[in-house]
């Protein structure tokens, strides 16, 4: 790769992940209540333009198509395996990571979800949403392609981006979920290596949060 060629993924990823860090920075969290409704939906807004930013830097500067970042057409073969990602993610990687955190003595997710669980249902389902496109396609479908360019190693850009991705939830999550995160992370990430379908990650990733923060929820009030 050229000097030329070089420039759009760093800045690519600079967009994404520089963008995203502004979003969670203090900076940011100064000019508005954080946890006012509307700042957390305009920060939603944000997140989408940051997604349109990098797709056009791809389109546009790259001349590179979607399938690039190894997004598949639609076929239900892509729902089957991210049904199966989730489940495992849900049964065995999360009570792995938990474990881990809980050896090195780190607070766990209670602060955090008891602030998402006070937000209204229809911007939990949108943040699901939100997390499931956006996040997968930023951090995993661009970074781990793009890295890989870069650097030439796939298992490195593999690290990197499930580093940098769970450093960007320290803000918001603390440390003891973002090791998790970084756990989960490289394990997902290698996933996305072997099947290199970004569907399958974006569908599994909006199903576990769902779970999460939407299904579990919702039975637990129905059982009250």
């Amino acid at each position: 790769m050229d000097g030329w060629k070089r420039v759009a993924p760093v800045v690519g990823l600079l967009v994404a992940w520089g963008g995203t860090a502004l979003l969670v920075s203090p900076v940011a969290r100064s000019l508005s209540d954080p946890s006012s409704i509307v700042a957390k939906c305009l920060g939603q807004v944000a997140l989408w333009l940051l997604l349109a930013a990098v797709v056009g830097i791809v389109v546009l500067w790259e001349k590179q198509p979607l399938a690039s970042l190894w997004l598949r057409p639609f076929h239900w073969q892509s729902v089957a395996w991210a049904g199966l990602l989730a489940l495992a993610s849900i049964l065995f990687l999360f009570p792995v990571t938990e474990w881990v955190r809980k050896a090195v003595g780190l607070p766990g997710y209670t602060a955090g979800m008891e602030k998402a669980l006070a937000l209204p249902i229809w911007f939990r389902v949108a943040a699901v949403v939100t997390a499931g496109v956006v996040e997968e396609t930023l951090f995993r479908g661009y970074a781990v392609t793009r890295l890989a360019r870069l650097t030439g190693s796939l298992w490195l850009a593999a690290v990197l981006s499930a580093s940098v991705f769970a450093a960007l939830h320290l803000p918001i999550w603390g440390a003891g979920p973002s090791l998790a995160f970084l756990i989960g992370g490289v394990a997902t990430t290698a996933f996305f290596i072997w099947r290199r379908d970004l569907l399958t990650m974006i569908v599994a990733h909006a199903a576990i949060d769902a779970w999460a923060l939407v299904v579990t929820p919702l039975y637990s009030e129905w059982w009250k």
